[in-house]
């Protein structure tokens, strides 16, 4: 799917990775899956075509008035250039429209989302958006130059979309010929249409290129806003067959569906063992500030205690990078969950001591509650996961759903206090270990309640068990061996992130790690009837997500 969001290149470049959330909406939607599965449904396809049609239309009338402003003769030319191409494509639809069964002379209504997209890009072409002047008002040629820059801000993206849609689509089947939407993504795909695309991005930039950067800003915003038009434009595209997302919408509404996250770098950027260690160096800093020497001898100046705790973390990365090469087997066997959770008993061991000496060293001791909660509150999650946890809570009301974060974080008190600053504590059931506390100060003791894999297994168990209908449905997902197991259980499991450790030791036991995406295209070829079962746990196949937008894509939508 998507790469890495890059700050750098062309404006029109910077514009469209800022806008790649949106991007990775428009193809999770059904329309879009179901097209690339060959399985669309073919009146949905007919009312695509037509709905289509109005909008190459409302782009052509946009480009005739974007070209009045160009002053210059070649971006003039340019222009005319891409409406011709554009007026080519509508007699490709057309042709298309007929061999489908669709008649191009009758009138068809325009839907809600095609009517709101081609009003925007018209009226941002007259100059008629919020914050600007009217097409009557604009006479220096750094004004109509501005203006066209403003329209093609709010066209271009459409065509990046589609030649990233077709590009990636054709990706995933080498084998087109059977294809029935062959002609569509062969269009879409093409070097014609990626050359077009290239062709109105270079026109923008050089339109851009004497703009102030607040002038920038505001042409990113209709970018933005354009891309999110189209997205909704293949989100209103209804289609009546099953479809395998949003996976909350196939699910049953009579089943219960179970939703486990891990909490250390799968929601968040930094391991929160350092954020507590880090905030005992800050504790003992200032006791040394104060004079206060009442502390355990290993850490009587915070100086002291960073080297204790680099020295403690340098022999945890040591002795967890021996076992997990120890662990394998000398050859990767064929799945075998069993062996996989015998070998992972050493790990569970291993855990185990690591915690018992982070605890008699003392160190976790005198940290205050409130330092705490106030460290979980500034916490900063990874890209996405404060959306997706604050949109999936919404989805509580209307089915019967159960959220639960399973984590070896020492202090459960900061989880708590990250998922209240982003409104989602209440819906949420936090599993994790405990400081004891006198008086809101941390006695350095840890009430274990989770510190292995075997134990977070044990509680994903329970808690999908509690439940005794059959009628259930998991999802886990996780970033590292400790999520290995919880991972295979569910029904989906989901890997995020670019855990090395957990990919060698997956494999070496025979599990398969498959792009999400890709794997909802053949799932969507397998389901025939809303109920089919096309998840299902210890199948021995985890899916790796790019970023916390496609899992929300993939459960929610748009």
């Amino acid at each position: 799917m998507l790469a890495p969001v890059e700050e750098e290149g062309s404006a029109a470049m910077r514009f469209w990775e800022r806008s790649k959330k949106e991007a990775l909406l428009a193809a999770y939607t059904p329309f879009v899956v179901c097209l690339a599965a060959g399985n669309l449904d073919l009146e949905a396809f007919r009312r695509y075509i037509a709905q289509d049609a109005h909008f190459l239309q409302g782009f052509t009338k946009a480009y005739e008035m974007t070209a009045e402003y160009v002053v210059d003769d070649d971006d003039k030319a340019a222009i005319l250039d891409l409406r011709k191409a554009t007026l080519e494509e509508l007699k490709l639809h057309i042709s298309v429209a007929k061999d489908w069964g669709v008649d191009p002379e009758k009138e068809i209504v325009p839907e809600p989302a095609t009517v709101k997209y081609i009003n925007f890009l018209l009226a941002t072409a007259q100059g008629k958006f919020e914050g600007g002047r009217s097409a009557g008002k604009i006479v220096t040629p750094f004004e109509k130059t501005k203006f066209a820059a403003h329209a093609l801000g709010a066209m271009t993206p459409c065509m990046r979309l589609y030649s990233y849609l077709g590009k990636d689509i054709e990706s995933l089947l080498p084998h087109l010929d059977n294809h029935p939407y062959k002609t569509w993504i062969d269009n879409y795909s093409s070097d014609a249409f990626e050359a077009a695309t290239v062709q109105i991005e270079e026109l923008l930039d050089k339109l851009s290129v004497a703009l102030t950067g607040e002038e920038l800003d505001f042409i990113e915003k209709l970018y933005h806003q354009a891309m999110k038009f189209e997205t909704e434009f293949f989100a209103a595209q209804p289609i009546t067959q099953p479809a395998v997302v949003p996976l909350m919408k196939l699910h049953d509404r009579t089943k219960r569906l179970f939703v486990f996250s891990d909490f250390d770098l799968t929601c968040t950027v930094v391991d929160s063992c350092a954020i507590l260690a880090e905030l005992a160096i800050l504790t003992a800093s200032k006791a040394d500030h104060e004079g206060d020497h009442n502390l355990v001898d290993v850490r009587k100046t915070s100086s002291n205690l960073r080297n204790f705790w680099e020295a403690l973390s340098r022999q945890y990365t040591e002795e967890y990078e021996k076992i997990i090469d120890d662990l394998l087997p000398k050859e990767a066997k064929e799945f075998d969950y069993d062996g996989l959770y015998k070998s992972l008993e050493v790990l569970s061991s291993f855990e185990k001591h690591a915690n018992s000496r982070v605890v008699e060293s003392g160190m976790l001791r005198g940290l205050n509650l409130d330092d705490i909660k106030r460290a979980g509150g500034r916490l900063k999650f990874r890209d996405g996961v404060s959306i997706f946890f604050q949109n999936i809570i919404k989805k509580k009301e209307t089915m019967s759903v159960e959220f639960h974060v399973l984590s070896y974080c020492w202090c459960a008190d900061l989880i708590r206090s990250a998922f209240s600053s982003v409104g989602c504590l209440n819906e949420l059931a936090i599993h994790s270990n405990e400081f004891n506390f006198e008086d809101s100060v941390s006695t350095g003791e840890i009430v274990i309640k989770m510190e292995s894999p075997l134990n977070k297994v044990e509680a994903f168990m329970n808690i999908v068990n509690e439940q005794s209908s059959e009628k259930k449905m998991s999802v886990y997902i996780g970033d590292s061996v400790g999520d290995l197991l919880c991972l295979l259980k569910a029904d989906v499991g989901i890997v995020v992130g670019s855990s090395e450790s957990l990919r060698k030791v997956g494999k070496q036991f025979g599990v398969s790690f498959v792009p999400l995406y890709p794997a909802l295209i053949t799932k969507q070829r397998q389901l025939v009837e809303k109920d089919a079962i096309v998840w299902k746990g210890l199948s021995g196949v985890l899916y790796t997500a790019s970023s916390w937008t496609e899992i929300q894509a993939f459960l929610l939508g748009v």
